[in-house]
């Protein structure tokens, strides 16, 4: 059983750190090298960011990076995909992040859902541009196909996937993610996370991946890290109002 490290605990931590260090506080690596918290003792159920704990602990937040614009990560998807001729699979894109600083992490595609709905969106954004029709041809490359009994492929008619969306709640904030069953991921959380999650509403669809990304991009300015929410009780609310999307 996970035994919870108290809130102010961490926060006089944080302070300590500073005042070993002339006044600074610690990014989040360091913090968890100097005191072996890590990041899963206090996100999401205290903080979805790092900085709002730096906040809380009377200092002003370590400056980050903003959200990466749409069109940055799609030019970064073109310009690996012509580097090794075909679509990335998902290791490709892991180990370009790892080599290439510059290059944007795994997490961040996930924002336009998964994988065929980010190749439409890049088939989308070359199709009316010059010289970027060796990319369209690669994603046309990529569509799904199935046959009928005579053998003829039909592009595009793979069978859809029914799934849930969910919003379940950890503290005072919330997670959107996709699932095929729920209990069984509410069972997977509430051993990772030291306060366990409650699933607040769930949407049936035979689009799990497009319809979690539409939720996302919604509460894209409330967004901390991963899937994690900032929720207002009217935007639960909202959530609650769709109970089956096919």
């Amino acid at each position: 059983m996970t035994t919870q490290i108290d809130k102010q605990h961490i926060l006089a931590e944080i302070r300590r750190i500073a005042d070993a260090n002339g006044g600074k506080p610690p990014g989040v690596d360091r913090f968890e090298r100097e005191t072996a918290i890590r990041k899963q003792d206090w996100y999401p159920h205290y903080w979805l960011r790092w900085g709002d704990a730096v906040v809380e602990a009377g200092f002003s937040a370590n400056k980050f990076i903003g959200r990466i614009a749409d069109e940055l990560v799609i030019q970064a998807y073109i310009n690996l995909a012509r580097e090794l001729g075909r679509i990335p699979i998902h290791g490709e894109i892991r180990r370009k992040a790892s080599s290439d600083k510059a290059f944007p992490c795994e997490q961040v595609f996930r924002r336009f859902g998964g994988k065929r709905q980010l190749i439409e969106v890049v088939r989308q954004y070359c199709q009316d541009r010059s010289d970027y029709g060796d990319i369209i041809a690669l994603c046309g490359e990529n569509k799904p196909t199935t046959t009928d009994g005579n053998g003829i492929p039909h592009v595009g008619q793979s069978k859809p996937q029914i799934g849930f969306v969910y919003l379940m709640k950890s503290g005072r904030h919330c997670k959107i993610g996709h699932t095929v069953s729920v209990g069984s991921r509410e069972r997977q959380l509430a051993i990772k996370i030291p306060v366990p999650p409650k699933t607040i509403h769930a949407i049936k669809t035979d689009d799990p991946v497009g319809v979690e990304a539409y939720w996302h991009r919604r509460f894209s300015s409330k967004r901390g890290e991963g899937e994690w929410f900032d929720l207002s009780h009217e935007d639960v609310e909202a959530f609650k109002c769709w109970k089956r999307i096919v």
